[in-house]
This record gives structure tokens, sequence and C-alpha cells, in this order.
């Protein structure tokens, strides 16, 4: 196999701008990295880190930069277009944060100019890469539950978390910026059977009363294509010092022949330390009692990292370097991970349901 020599560009050197530049400073394939962010002391100190070999505070400086072949966006949900748009015009492919823009303008607009640079896009929802799930979407490629007629997803995660989120970007809720996670796997796992409708309710006070327009719960029914009805949920609103660092989440699939049920709630691995155990998405935030394996992303241990995110970012490179197939999300499915979102916000905002237009013609 054929193996191609990688100069990766790092858009954005926030938490996980510094795990996508940290594997890739890894990975066997990579032979330049440079790294930008708003924050030129920001993208200095995580070039330092990575021994990159390119830093700069101006993002198109490394998009255009001539040895980078390929590029990472992290920026915040909020700024994902320009770069993106950016670097598919000058035939560079693309691996996105999830959700693939913040609203649906951004992403047609992004979508329009892969069209017209016939580009490589993809979006980085990591959960697709967890061991857990990619087991199971193995049990769906086999038909194992038969057909699918119902099911079942929910996300909790603390306050503390979740005003982190908000103060980056108040625009990126809970539905549109972590439930996108689950829609992404219930439209993974019923693949060729669209969500057509959608009614949500919310409950909200905790992020309102702090200036937000967030809601604390959110649970959402939605009907796919053949009739399969599936509730989703979410609720950042957990106690500040709850112990879990990232996610717990359960997912449930009811078929015809059939049931799945994946606990990832992590209660199986607990560490208590008077010491205090650092949070991986809140700085300066510790909690005495953690669920070990609830970083979202993953974490490090014996000096690489391991979980989702990992995974996901060493399969795009082994992807660009040697054409090997992934499941990453395609920007087309991405797209209906945030219609799907912003519909269940918009059920909750006006106490309808909600039809997603053509969708069973995708």
């Amino acid at each position: 196999m054929n193996h191609k020599r990688l100069g990766i560009g790092v858009i954005g050197s926030g938490r996980i701008g510094t795990l996508r530049a940290r594997l890739s400073a890894l990975h066997p394939a990579v032979n330049f990295l440079a790294i930008s962010d708003a924050d030129p002391a920001r993208a200095q100190a995580l070039a330092e880190t990575t021994k990159a070999d390119f830093h700069s505070g101006d993002n198109d400086a490394v998009i255009s930069h001539p040895d980078v072949t390929a590029v990472f966006v992290s920026t915040p949900e909020n700024e994902h277009m320009k770069p993106i748009v950016a670097a598919l015009k000058l035939g560079k492919p693309v691996l996105v944060e999830k959700p693939i823009a913040l609203s649906h303008d951004d992403a047609q607009t992004i979508l329009q100019t892969l069209k017209e640079t016939n580009g490589t896009l993809r979006v980085g929802y990591s959960r697709r890469f967890k061991d857990c799930f990619l087991r199971a979407k193995e049990q769906m490629k086999h038909e194992r539950l038969g057909r699918v007629i119902g099911g079942t997803a929910r996300v909790y995660n603390s306050r503390a978390q979740a005003f982190s989120i908000l103060k980056r970007d108040p625009h990126a809720t809970p539905v549109v910026d972590v439930l996108t996670y689950y829609v992404d796997l219930m439209c993974w796992f019923l693949e060729g059977n669209p969500p057509v409708e959608v009614v949500a309710r919310a409950q909200s006070g905790i992020f309102k009363e702090a200036g937000y327009s967030a809601d604390d719960v959110t649970w959402a029914i939605v009907t796919f294509a053949d009739g399969a009805v599936v509730n989703l949920g979410v609720s950042y609103a957990l106690p500040a010092k709850y112990p879990t660092l990232g996610q717990m989440d359960r997912v449930e699939l009811l078929g015809a022949e059939g049931t799945m049920i994946i606990d990832d709630d992590h209660m199986d691995h607990i560490l208590y330390s008077d010491r205090g155990i650092p949070h991986a998405y809140v700085p300066d935030h510790a909690v005495n009692m953690a669920f070990l394996g609830s970083n979202t992303a993953g974490d490090w241990a014996v000096g690489n990292f391991w979980g989702p995110l990992g995974n996901e970012t060493r399969a795009w490179l082994d992807y660009l370097s040697t054409g090997v197939a992934s499941v990453h999300t395609t920007p087309e499915q991405a797209l209906v991970n945030l219609e799907t979102t912003l519909a269940i916000e918009e059920s909750v905002r006006t106490g309808n349901a909600v039809r997603l237009a053509n969708r069973a013609k995708r």
C-alpha cells in the first residue's frame, strides 16, 4: 500500500485543536505540521508543544501554506464556514468539528463550495468511533434486530461544562452542540431511513437565569421515514460537581426481531481523590469523585491518547495517507443532523410538530 506524506494544518488551538495537533504530530504519515489560532500566543504555545513547523495568528496563512495538504478546522462552532471554504477552494481536504455549522445558511454555503470544488469534507462526530457504537453499527449492518421500530438516546452532563460551552458561543446550545451526536448515531444506525418529523418540549431556568437562551432539559420524539419512533433527550444541567467529566449516555434500539441496549454511563470505573481530579473540558474546575472514561473525547494514558477522538483522528489521517475507507460523517449526513437539531429547537419554541421537508427523498 502506498503512503502519502501529509502536511497538516490545525485551525484553532483550543482543547480539540490541541488534541488533533498532538495526535497528528505522532502519526507516521505526517511530516509537516502547522497551527493557527486567533490568539497568536496560544498558537505558538501549541506549536512548541508539538514541535510544529509553522504557526500563526492568521488562519489563512496556515490554510494557504504550500506544505499544508489537509486541514483540521477546530475553531468555535460559529466560525467553521470561513476556514472550510478557504481550504476547499485550495483543494485541501477538511475534517471539521461537529456540527458542520450553527446555521442552515452557513451549512448550505459550505455544501455549495464543496460541490463547486469537488472537494473532500468530513465532520467530526467522534461518537461513531467509540468502541460500543462501532460494535452497534456492525450489528445493524447484519440486520440482527430486523426492522427497527423505535429507540431512545439520552445524554447528561454537568452545568459546569454547559456554562463553559455557552461562554465560548451562546448559540452552541446542548441540543445543537451535544444532542447532535445522538441524532448522528441514530441516523447512522438507521441509515437509509431518514428523519421526517420532530416534536419536542423543554424546561428552562438555570441557564436562562444566567443570561443564556439554552434550556436545562430537552426531550424530542423523532419519527423516521418508515414510521420508526426515536426518543432523544439531553440535559446539561446536572450539578456542577457531578462526577461525569464529559458525557454519560444511554442508547437503546428496539427491533421487530431483537433489542440492543448500550449503557455508556461510566459508573463502572469510579475514582475518589482528596487531591481533586481535573476536568478535561473546564479549566480550573476539579472534582473529588469522577466517572473515569466519561471524557467524551477519550483520555491520555501511557504516552498516547485513547478513545473516540483518538480513533477518529488516526482514521482520518490513515484515510488521507492510504485511501483506506472510514466511517466519518459526510457533509450530507451532517446537514441532516443540523436540520434535525434546529427542528427540535423550533418545536420547543413554537410548541408545534416540525416536518423535515423533502427528507425522505434524500
